[in-house]
């Protein structure tokens, strides 16, 4: 009895210890933005919960956002659970904010043919830059000794290649991974997930030695919120949904009570305004298109014959153009958005708008308003106690401050309900 007692809690403490033996795993693949940050403090936290051995993120990014380099760090030098970052897969990359996390990483790891560097920012916005360029050569300086400042750093507390990370910073250096290696400044090369599992098997990170030889892998999965909004965060989503918000608001005030184009316009605008919060936008870009429209539509009342349109044309295609940063590529917008974008909006004002405009100009052709300004002949004695005419084919009753005998022409100066309100003929 004793026997079978013994080997069944020995069966539990090993099946307890196999069960233990598990990885964490999640895959960014793209530029870093909000989504990504609450995407890995989520993973690290269930991974924690898991009792996960280490926590892998399999990297691949042209680079990101400032805030959300600097939060990812933060989650990593704080998380309770082993980080490895392995850039893959073969041509992968971790540029510029990419660096900087990977630098951060507990154990740095990269694939065959991969590289990282180039993580000199050039504006305010992010890493790289997508915001508003900053010529001031002050900003600059200031901006690129952060950036040095946060990579010594981050490089000195994971005791990897202080030196060449400043370079990175300084001087935009980029390497292999072969040469990473080299330089220490990534702790090893995997071909593979497997292979990279074997090489950290038994390694002592953070005071804890790890067991991944025999590890199981489970894949933390993007929640659908964090899915939806990391393909939001872009700068065409946020183009697009500006354009909607003028259609709509404008189509709304032009026609009023349409209440859809309103509706949808101002949840647009709210969508928008909360992107242009997160991304790094020009304002002279924003400043360049709101002035296209105000153009746009005082060519709708003023006879010039198309000159303000014309320089609403080219007011919103400049703002544009300058409404992110077009050398970085990563907030590039492109001008297959931009040219269509532009000549509809400016067929939108012309043709739709500039109607809608003139018809509420025109005047008014059915109604009781008709009949303002026609003259009548009074039927009855009419003064500011009452009288009848008849017009249009039917019997008014009309009031006048001026005494009007009957069968004296008068004229409809307003229409009150069922009364119409006379004066005498040139009056």
């Amino acid at each position: 009895m004793k026997t079978a007692l013994t080997g069944l809690v020995l069966w539990l403490l090993c099946a307890a210890a196999v069960e233990a033996e598990k990885v964490s795993f999640i895959k960014i693949d793209g530029a870093i933005g909000p989504a990504t940050a609450s995407y890995i403090s989520r993973s690290i936290e269930e991974a924690r919960t898991q009792n996960a051995q280490c926590l892998i993120i399999q990297l691949n990014t042209p680079g990101g956002l400032l805030d959300s380099t600097q939060n990812i760090v933060q989650s990593f030098l704080g998380s309770p659970v082993p980080i490895v970052v392995y850039v893959a897969p073969t041509g992968a990359t971790a540029t510029s904010a990419g660096c900087f996390i990977t630098i951060a990483a507990s154990v740095a790891a990269m694939a065959p043919a991969t590289t990282i560097g180039a993580a000199h920012p050039v504006s305010i916005g992010g890493f790289p830059s997508g915001g508003e360029e900053k010529t001031d050569q002050t900003m600059k300086q200031k901006l690129e000794n952060f950036s040095v400042s946060y990579m010594e750093t981050i490089a000195g507390k994971r005791q990897r290649n202080v030196e060449w990370a400043k370079s990175a910073v300084k001087e935009s250096a980029s390497i292999t991974a072969e040469k990473a290696l080299q330089l220490k400044v990534i702790d090893l090369i995997a071909s593979s997930l497997q292979e990279l599992l074997k090489q950290l098997n038994g390694r002592v990170v953070d005071g804890k030695t790890l067991k991944t030889a025999d590890a199981e892998v489970a894949e933390i999965k993007m929640s659908p919120s964090e899915r939806i909004f990391q393909k939001l965060w872009r700068p065409e989503v946020m183009f697009v949904l500006m354009l909607i918000a003028i259609y709509g608001i404008i189509g709304e005030l032009t026609t009023p009570g349409a209440i859809l184009p309103g509706v949808v316009g101002a949840i647009a605008l709210v969508l928008a305004l909360y992107l242009a919060a997160i991304l790094p936008v020009n304002v002279t870009g924003l400043v360049l298109i709101a002035f296209a429209l105000m153009l746009f539509v005082f060519d709708v009342y003023a006879t010039t014959h198309g000159v303000l349109t014309v320089g609403g044309i080219i007011a919103f295609l400049i703002g544009s153009l300058m409404l992110f940063n077009r050398a970085d590529p990563l907030f590039r917008l492109s001008l297959n958005y931009i040219i269509p974008a532009t000549l509809i909006t400016a067929a939108f004002f012309i043709f739709v708008i500039g109607k809608g405009l003139r018809a509420q100009l025109l005047p008014v052709k059915v109604g009781a308003g008709t009949l303002i300004g026609k003259t009548v002949t009074a039927l009855t004695p009419i003064d500011s106690r009452g009288g009848r005419v008849f017009v249009e084919g039917e019997y008014w009753n009309a009031v006048s401050d001026t005494p009007i005998e009957k069968g004296e022409a008068a004229e409809i100066a307003a229409v009150q309900g069922l009364t119409v309100k006379l004066k005498t003929k040139g009056a």
